[in-house]
């Protein structure tokens, strides 16, 4: 019964499986029989969409048609009215998505960490199924729900729906069945990018067309994605970063910095390989996908970065978060009381009491000195408005102490890269090595702080969906920094290197690919994408040769199927 209610960890219907592109081949069939029929066409891919979800995640699939015809009704409503109305409406919808994520996502969290306060106890040696005490005093057990994938990404797709049409950049959409497709596209469905309505929407209705080029470029992406899947993220994992993360106390200094390099190539090649693939097979059926990755580790500085990585939930952050709330000019109302609201249910909690005093008298002591002196307001806001987008996002990522700690830290490295870019010697591209100091910082910045995204995030299908154990998490964190910090000096440096040969190879290669000039990779897929089609059908089974031979005995589950 729990295979149908959620999935089948041994056939799940992802790019990296035979099922997948025998399920394309379908929908490729059907799709060209339809495309002069656009609305039949339409729904045709609604329904196969709805399919693949339900095949990942069984009957939450009926959330899905919840938020999809919720958020259809909603944006209708919102169009028809005026003034007050309308922004009841807006509520509404807000409130439906952020409901079902906090329900989903985060009642667990939210249990287990007020649970204390509550005078009852959690032992966190017991292993997930056997947690108790933790139900707030009812027979209400929040360590069974389970979590239904990409909740995170479809939400924000129709919620940024109905905010576009409450600002009226978007008029609203009259077919149920395209907002219903444009909000279960199965290509990024289940893990992005995040797609806006009015960027998506107008190609429901244009002519399909596949010129040469095109199907060679989707070919492309579907290959690259494929080999960045395989090789730089599960093979690079399976040989060094899991091992290493399962037990930092038992490698050496040397192995848990290895593991660390090796974990940032592998979140990079596994998500931006994903990305990739689905950007190819909507290509083929003619839909195109925003980017989302833009040679991130690149970057000179760490607001550059969040520039390239994850571009999608970026610019949703700051265009539906940081913006309203002031961004760097001022503070908004909203600012001060959605901000009140979200450190409010951080300090709710936290361990103890005691926390929640100190933290709560903080609070208190900003608010009065805002009042009191309108540039202290004016400067502490705009940092307020960054520190919180940025936690905000790293909740975004799961219910987790780890994955807030990593938004914390990453809101802080901006605020100090604002103050510090004017006398930043490597802002300035007048030398090749002021450059490479500025990527080589925020480089090993963003690797320093994945010590706690990858112990708060879940490695295996068993794992998906499961609640965070936020023990074992802060502890797997705390024990590879204390390797970090004092194990590296009596590391046997020539022996891990030896050992490790394989993999750092790989890894050596991949970040070499990636730190190509963006001409020369603009370059080699265009002259792929122009191949005769002989050759492109050749690269292809080498390319497939390739990706074969360096899969694990064991499929590895793509790292954003659980956000």
């Amino acid at each position: 019964m729990m295979e149908w209610f959620l999935f089948d960890a041994n056939d799940p219907l992802t790019f990296m499986n035979g099922a997948f592109w025998g399920f394309f081949l379908f929908v490729f069939t059907g799709f060209a029989l339809l495309d002069k029929k656009k609305a039949l066409r339409n729904a045709f891919l609604f329904a196969v969409s709805l399919f693949f979800y339900w095949k990942t995640s069984g009957s939450f699939v009926l959330i899905l048609l919840f938020s999809t015809i919720s958020d259809w009704w909603i944006g209708r409503r919102i169009h028809q009215a005026h003034g007050t109305p309308r922004k009841i409406w807006l509520a509404w919808s807000i409130a439906i998505n952020l409901g079902l994520l906090f329900y989903f996502k985060y009642a667990y969290f939210l249990s287990d960490s007020i649970s204390p306060l509550l005078g009852t106890h959690w032992n966190p040696n017991h292993a997930l199924g056997d947690l108790a005490n933790v139900n707030l005093g009812t027979n209400f057990r929040v360590d069974r729900i389970l979590l239904p994938v990409g909740i995170s990404f479809y939400t924000f797709q129709t919620m940024s729906y109905a905010l576009d049409v409450y600002r009226k950049d978007v008029e609203p959409v009259k077919s149920l069945i395209d907002f219903g497709f444009f909000v279960s596209f199965f290509p990024q469905l289940v893990a992005g990018p995040i797609v806006r309505a009015k960027n998506f929407i107008p190609q429901l209705h244009q002519p399909y067309a596949l010129t040469k080029a095109g199907f060679g470029m989707a070919l492309f992406w579907i290959l690259n994605g494929l080999i960045k899947k395989v090789w730089l993220a599960d093979y690079v994992a399976v040989n060094l970063v899991d091992r290493v993360f399962a037990n930092p106390e038992g490698y050496s200094g040397f192995e848990n910095l290895l593991g660390l390099y090796g974990y940032s190539l592998q979140v990079y090649g596994d998500f931006s390989g994903y990305t990739d693939m689905a950007i190819g097979v909507a290509l083929l059926m003619g839909f195109q996908l925003p980017t989302n990755f833009n040679a991130p580790y690149k970057a000179r500085n760490l607001g550059e970065f969040w520039r390239r990585w994850h571009m999608s939930l970026s610019s949703w952050l700051k265009d539906y978060l940081y913006i309203p709330m002031g961004g760097n000019r001022s503070a908004s109302m909203f600012t001060w009381i959605s901000g009140s609201i979200f450190f409010l249910f951080l300090l709710l909690l936290s361990p103890s009491m005691g926390w929640v005093l100190v933290g709560s008298g903080i609070l208190l002591l900003l608010w009065a000195a805002a009042w009191a002196f309108p540039s202290f307001q004016r400067n502490i806001s705009t940092n307020i408005n960054l520190l919180m987008t940025m936690m905000i996002g790293g909740l975004w990522h799961g219910a987790s102490w780890n994955f807030v700690l990593w938004g914390a830290l990453n809101g802080f490295g901006l605020i100090v890269y604002k103050y510090w870019k004017r006398m930043s010697p490597w802002e300035v591209k007048d030398r090749w090595w002021k450059h490479l100091i500025g990527v080589l910082l925020t480089f090993h910045f963003i690797t320093f702080t994945r010590i706690w995204f990858r112990t708060g995030s879940q490695s295996r299908w068993e794992e998906m969906g499961a609640p965070h154990n936020m023990w074992s998490e802060w502890f797997s964190a705390n024990a590879m920094l204390q390797k970090l910090m004092h194990g590296i000096a009596g590391s046997p440096f020539l022996e891990i290197l030896w050992g490790y040969r394989s993999v750092l190879t790989v890894m050596m290669i991949g970040y070499t690919i990636h730190l190509l000039p963006n001409t020369w990779k603009t370059g080699y897929r265009q002259a792929f994408s122009r191949l005769p089609l002989p050759i492109l059908w050749l690269l292809t089974v080498v390319a497939i040769g390739i990706a074969w031979a360096g899969t694990s005995a064991d499929m590895q589950p793509f790292i954003y199927f659980q956000f």
